[in-house]
């Protein structure tokens, strides 16, 4: 299992972060939830960013280019194997510099790599 960090974690059900949530921990995946609203989604408290996870395999993206630059140095200390840029949070900028880390860039879509075994 992959402990995945969700950037962009919300409490809104309508929204890819929260669906993302709620199918990784189904298929047993563990999270951290990162955002800017308090509340708890699949049983766990969104913290904002700040504490240092050193055991992420995966970042999955869901803010928009204009707010990752204030994640950056947070990313790049977490130090996860790769990061996901789900659909509308590509951005050049962050996947070459998390390449000169040694950290995978991928564009995918969460939801449709765990619905197709991929994940």
């Amino acid at each position: 299992m992959k402990k995945t960090l969700i950037i962009g974690a919300t409490t809104n059900p309508a929204r890819y972060a929260y669906m993302a949530a709620q199918m990784l921990t189904s298929k047993g995946h563990t999270i951290v939830n990162v955002g800017i609203k308090k509340g708890t989604v699949s049983g766990v408290e969104i913290e904002e960013q700040g504490e240092i996870h050193n055991d992420i395999d995966t970042i999955t993206l869901y803010i928009g280019p204009h707010l990752q630059s204030g994640y950056y140095d947070y990313i790049l200390q977490t130090n996860p194997k790769r990061v996901v840029f789900n659909p509308g949070t590509e951005n050049r900028e962050l996947e070459s510099l998390l390449e000169q880390h040694g950290i995978e860039p991928l564009r995918a879509c969460t939801l449709v790599l765990l619905s197709t075994g991929q994940y």
